[in-house]
C-alpha cells in the first residue's frame, strides 16, 4: 500500500513539469497577483512581491486538471470494457480484445484522445510479447485512475489463477459503472452551489472595483501607510481562506 501510494505521489510530482499547454496557467496566475495587488494594495512593488502567488496557482489549477484527465481516462476505460467485453463474448481472447477494443474507442472518442492512446501502448505490448496483465497494471499506475488500479490488480490474480475473464470483466464495468452514475449524480445535485461559489468568490473584486470606479479616493486611507496594509492582508487573507473552503466544500470524491 505504501509503494502504490509512493509510486502515485511519484507520478503527481512529474506531472508539474511546466509545457506549452500549461502557459495559460501560469499568465492566470501573473493576472491574479496584479490583481490582488492593484486592488488591495494600489502599488505596482504589491505586484512584485505576490507574483510567486502564480506558482501556487499553477500548481493547484495544474492538481485539478489531472483530477479531470483520471475521471475522463476512467470514464472511457469504461467504454473500453464494454468493448473489451463484447469482444470477448465474441470468442476473441484477452489480447486480441484489448487490441480491437483500440479500433472502437478511435472511433468513438478519436485517435488523440487518452483511451486511444494508452490502448495503442498496450496493443504494442502485446505485439512484443509482454504479459497483458502487466501492461494493464503499468496503465493503471501511469493512469492514477483508482478504478483502473482496482481493475488491474483483479485481471492480474484472475489471470494467474485462471479465473472467468469474461465475468471478472464485466461485473468490473458493471462496478465501475454504478461508481460513475454517483458521481454524476452528486455533480447535477451540486452544480448550482459550485456556480455560486464561482460567482461569490469574484463579487469582492468586483465590488472594490466598482467603488474604486465611482468613488475615486475612496479606499486611499487603506493605501500606502501600515494600517491600511496590515488591514487589506487580513482581508486578502480572510479572502484566500474563504476560497479554498469553498473549493473543498463544492468538490467531492467519491
Amino acid at each position: 500500500m505504501i509503494s502504490k501510494r509512493v509510486k502515485s505521489l511519484y507520478h503527481q510530482v512529474l506531472s508539474f513539469r511546466p509545457s506549452l499547454k500549461d502557459l495559460p496557467l501560469f499568465l492566470q496566475g501573473v493576472f491574479i497577483a496584479v490583481i490582488f495587488g492593484e486592488l488591495f494594495y494600489d502599488s505596482l512593488f504589491a505586484v512584485i512581491v505576490l507574483l510567486p502567488v502564480s506558482l501556487p496557482w499553477y500548481i493547484h489549477q495544474k492538481k485539478m486538471r489531472i483530477k479531470s484527465d483520471r475521471r475522463l481516462i476512467g470514464i472511457q476505460f469504461r467504454d473500453a470494457l464494454g468493448s473489451v467485453l463484447t469482444n470477448m463474448k465474441a470468442g476473441y481472447s484477452a489480447e486480441n480484445a484489448f487490441i480491437e477494443a483500440r479500433r472502437d474507442m478511435d472511433f468513438l472518442y478519436g485517435k488523440k484522445s487518452l483511451i486511444s492512446r494508452e490502448l495503442g501502448r498496450i496493443g504494442k505490448g502485446i505485439r512484443n510479447n509482454v504479459p497483458l496483465e502487466k501492461l494493464i497494471l503499468k496503465f493503471g499506475e501511469e493512469s492514477g485512475n483508482d478504478d483502473i488500479q482496482d481493475f488491474a490488480e483483479v485481471f492480474a490474480v484472475a489471470k494467474k489463477s485462471g479465473g472467468n475473464m469474461t465475468q471478472i470483466i464485466g461485473r468490473t464495468a458493471a462496478v465501475i459503472s454504478q461508481k460513475m452514475d454517483v458521481e454524476k449524480e452528486i455533480d447535477v445535485l451540486i452544480s448550482a452551489k459550485r456556480m455560486e461559489a464561482r460567482i461569490m468568490n469574484i463579487v469582492p473584486f468586483f465590488i472594490i472595483f466598482y467603488v474604486s470606479l465611482t468613488s475615486p479616493g475612496f479606499f486611499e486611507p487603506l493605501y500606502h501607510n501600515l494600517f491600511g496594509i496590515v488591514l487589506m492582508t487580513i482581508c486578502m487573507g480572510l479572502y484566500i481562506f474563504a476560497y479554498l473552503m469553498s473549493e473543498r466544500i463544492v468538490n467531492i470524491d467519491v
